[in-house]
């Protein structure tokens, strides 16, 4: 049953209260409300307690973005990476999917590994993060928080796992008041999996409670003990600059096709 709309529920992002900004159904079937925080810009489910029929398909049949999303955040993220972190860095995906931007990352010449509870590695095997373990010098998680009801404790929880202090993500974002339901898709109403919604000044709060730098262009976001000009973060995660700056890492780096065929086939697996 959905909350009566004079309810008032906390905010999971800043504590403050709530208010009831409209209700519809998820999966079809289960009337949901969703609530508003003024204070930090946080849109947020009521308790979303249809998660686990929600993820009976881990990836949802609706998205036919998965492929070009990872050809392009490879882009991108090879050439922040590049420019920013460590070459020679250790990196993991987590919520990975099938492993298609660990390989694809793998194959620029990052040294990338995968995670996900939820999914299947069908592309990065052999690349799992359980079989390295931390340290890892950042963490990609893309079209994760908005998944997840509790963002906060799922970014320290994924830092410390990793031993980094810093997450590369990608959400959307949406300005001011909450979007029409009629009309914005990032609800998501039928698959149910999207239960948390952000502004730009949500994870500048985000940053503020972790500690951390908040820098962000278009649904591309970084959270990070990092400082950077502004500037520099949106040049380097250009879409479209990516195509063209991409080329630099891809010249300088050796690609890990032929030595992580070597080792797969080395030990057997």
């Amino acid at each position: 049953m959905p909350i009566e709309p004079n309810i008032i529920v906390a905010c999971r992002i800043c504590g403050a209260e709530c208010q009831h900004r409209f209700s519809r159904p998820v999966l079809s079937k289960y009337s949901c409300s969703y609530f508003y925080c003024a204070d930090c810009g946080f849109l947020q489910t009521e308790e979303p307690y249809w998660l686990d029929e929600a993820y009976e398909s881990a990836i949802a049949n609706a998205d036919t973005g998965l492929v070009f999303r990872n050809v392009a955040l490879s882009k991108i993220i090879s050439t922040l990476l590049f420019f920013t972190c460590s070459r020679e860095g250790k990196y993991l995906d987590v919520a990975g999917g099938y492993g298609m931007f660990t390989r694809l990352m793998r194959d620029i010449g990052f040294d990338y590994y995968w995670s996900d509870i939820y999914c299947q590695n069908l592309l990065a095997r052999c690349f799992e993060a359980a079989r390295t373990g931390p340290p890892f010098t950042a963490v990609t998680a893309f079209e994760v928080l908005e998944h997840v009801p509790r963002p906060i404790e799922f970014i320290e929880a994924t830092l410390r796992l990793a031993e980094t202090r810093t997450i590369i993500f990608s959400t959307e974002l949406f300005e001011g008041t909450p979007p029409d339901p009629e009309s914005w898709w990032y609800y998501t109403f039928k698959t149910g999996q999207h239960v948390s919604f952000f502004q730009r000044r949500t994870l500048n709060i985000i940053g503020e409670k972790l500690g951390l730098n908040c820098y962000s262009n278009g649904s591309l976001h970084m959270l990070t003990d990092k400082r950077m000009n502004a500037n520099r973060y949106r040049i380097l995660t250009s879409p479209r600059l990516s195509w063209l700056l991409s080329l630099i890492p891809r010249f300088y780096m050796t690609s890990k096709v032929m030595s992580d065929h070597l080792s797969i086939m080395g030990e057997g697996r």
